[in-house]
Order: C-alpha cells, then structure tokens, then sequence
C-alpha cells in the first residue's frame, strides 16, 4: 500500500523545524474530493498538483524578498521527489511534503485531503496530525479458503480495497486435502490429519501479506472469516490493533459494501467504548488535579511533557502562538507567524510521548474544544 506512518521522531523533527523558507504541500489523488483513485494509477496528476501548490507557495516567498538560492534548493528537492518513481507507485490517497533549502521530507496517507499549500517559517503539520489519529478508519480482512481481502475504511466515510501482494496464486490449494495419502509434490498436509496445521498455516500466509501493508499503522484491524478459519487467525495474529469484536458471517455472502458498512458499526462500537471509558476517567482524574479541559493548562503541561492522553475537536480552527513556557496567545485572525492552537499543542504532546487523538466535538466532555489527562497533579 506504500502507506507512511509518521513516528515520533518524524513529529519531534517536523513540529521544531525552523527555517524562513519552509514550504508544505498537501497533495490529493485527484483535484476532485469525489475521487478515490490511488496516486499510483495517474501519478502524473498527482505530481502536477504538486509543483502548482509549492510553486504558489514560491512565489509568495519571493514577494517576502526570501534568497533565490533559497527558492532554488526547494525546487531542487521537489523535482527530485517528482522523479522518484518508487515513491508515486502507491495505493495512498494524499501525499503530504514538508521542504525547506536544507531538507525534503514526504509521507503518503491513506486519507483524502485538501490540496493546499503554505509557507512560512515552519512547517503546517496540523492535517497531518490530524489525519493520522483521527480513529475513524481502519481496515477489515475478508478470510475465507482460498480468498483473502483486504479493505481500507477511511475517515470520510469512503473505502478501498487493498491488494494483497505476495500470496501464492493458488491459495485455495492450502486448505484442500491430499487425495493421495499426502504423497504430492506439493508440501500439503493430509487435511484429514492435520486440518488445524493447514488452517494455521494458511492463515500465518495470508497475515505476512496483511502485515506487509498496515504493520506500524494505528488503524484498528476487523477480521471477518470463516467459521473454520476465525479462530485459526486470531492464534496466529501479531498485529497489536486486531479487534475483538469481528463480523459474525461468512464474508462470501458479502458484498464489499456490505462487508465496509459492518465494519464500520464494529469500529464505531469499539470507539464508543473507549472514549466512554476515557471520559469517566477523565472526571475522575480532574477532580484530583490530573486533566484538565482549559487550553491554557493543557498548553503549559503539553510544553512542560506532562500530558498523558490528549483529545481536541477535529474541527478547531483557532490560530495564535504558544511560547516556550505554554503560554498561549490568541490571534484575532490568521497571519504570517501563527498556527492552529491545537495542532501545536498537540505536536508538543506527540514530542513527548504523549497520546494524542483527533475527534468529532460531541466526543469531548462538556462541550470541550480539548481536553487533557496529565501525568502528575497540576
């Protein structure tokens, strides 16, 4: 799928970056929010927007009388990222780059964002913050003897199917049994001796090519499987996300449709449950000092590394500064030298080990912007 994870270290990197010529670029599959297409399959339309978006950011950093040797570096670093094949070969919604004369650093995101630009002497790191722990998206694996489907469910409601590389093209062959006492060629177990190995190592098969795609994300993983070949899945599972809570039927009898709209209510459940559970925590550590839903405290105890669990409203749009201390400056309007509140907030939360989930506004407690579990009392 070629879909990058931002680390920690990529946010601590990016979040301080500091540089009067820095340039970020979203970039979607297509100019047009209603396309699904991967990059891969019109890359060409993707690499267009691209050089558009930066090249308008350019020529606002020339009329801000920045170097042309500045200027130049960046283009330098964008055509080089234009010409890397590898990197456009890829099943990814969006692109996000970050450039700056001294650095290029780009990421492909399963989600559809806005194409836009901007510039400054950071790097707008908001969307992706916000698109990479936004929980409503996931994946639902489709198991069944001889199949294996892989379907990405995205924030916006959308979804995709993911290929599978790497599985052989007889798969089926792994579960059938051997109808000559087990003397084949093949390495196939008797299925009337050792139908549990068979279906272990079927399923062992289909996770190598599961994990090649989504090892390292965030996204929660539905399994929808067999009656056989559930349990033989979940032995084998490595992937730490794995729900559960599965879809209780055959996946044959789906459509991917209908395969997409049961899991989605599976991931909405589990999400349900998680923020109900972390709100009562929530009211229980605020009355001991240890969360907070005021900007102004979380800011200080983000600055200071002592948030534990951050939520803010996917939709926040307040802009202003925060200085080294935590202390947060309104801005009346958008200018030249602020950015959107919370996403620094939560970039100083990312630094520092901290979780950080972006949500709709009816999640947060009391009609909160944002709100905060912290390490120690305040």
């Amino acid at each position: 799928m070629s879909i990058d994870i931002p680390s920690t270290e990529d946010f601590a990197e990016l979040t301080q970056h500091r540089h009067a010529a820095s340039v970020t670029a979203y970039v979607a599959s297509s100019g047009h929010h209603d396309s699904r297409s991967p990059i891969g399959r019109n890359p060409e339309v993707a690499q267009l927007a691209l050089r558009t978006a930066v090249g308008e950011s350019l020529s606002r950093l020339e009329s801000a009388e920045i170097p042309a040797e500045d200027r130049d570096s960046i283009v330098a670093a964008v055509d080089e990222l234009v010409d890397d094949r590898d990197f456009w070969a890829t099943q990814a919604r969006s692109i996000a780059v970050f450039v700056s004369p001294d650095r290029l650093r780009a990421f492909r995101l399963m989600n559809h964002l806005r194409t836009h630009s901007s510039e400054g002497d950071r790097f707008d790191t908001g969307p992706l913050i916000r698109a990479t722990t936004f929980a409503h998206s996931g994946f639902v694996l489709a198991l069944t003897r001889g199949s294996a489907r892989l379907l990405a469910l995205e924030s916006d409601a959308s979804c995709h199917e993911v290929e599978l590389t790497g599985l052989p093209e007889d798969l089926g062959l792994e579960l059938q049994t051997a109808d000559n006492e087990g003397r084949m060629d093949r390495q196939r177990a008797d299925g009337s001796l050792r139908p549990k190995i068979q279906r272990r190592d079927f399923c062992s098969t289909v996770q190598e090519a599961v994990l090649r795609q989504i090892n390292g994300s965030q996204h929660p993983l539905v399994l929808a499987a067999s009656p056989d070949l559930e349990p033989a899945y979940r032995e084998v599972n490595t992937y730490r996300r794995l729900l559960d809570e599965g879809i209780e039927a055959n996946p044959a009898s789906l459509s991917l449709d209908d395969l997409a709209r049961r899991g989605r209510e599976v991931l909405d459940r589990n999400y349900a449950t998680q923020l109900a559970a972390w709100r009562e925590e929530f009211g229980t550590l605020r009355a001991h000092g240890r969360a907070s839903a005021k900007l102004r405290e979380i800011a200080r105890a983000a600055t200071a590394g002592q948030v534990d669990v951050l939520l803010f409203d996917l939709a926040a749009e307040r802009e202003g500064t925060i200085d080294e201390y935590g202390n947060v400056t309104p801005a009346d309007e958008p200018g030249a030298h602020t950015y959107g509140l919370a996403d620094e907030v939560a970039a100083r939360v990312l630094r520092t080990g901290g979780i950080v989930k972006a949500v709709r506004s009816a999640d947060l407690p009391d009609g909160a912007k944002i709100a905060a579990t912290f390490r120690s009392a305040r």
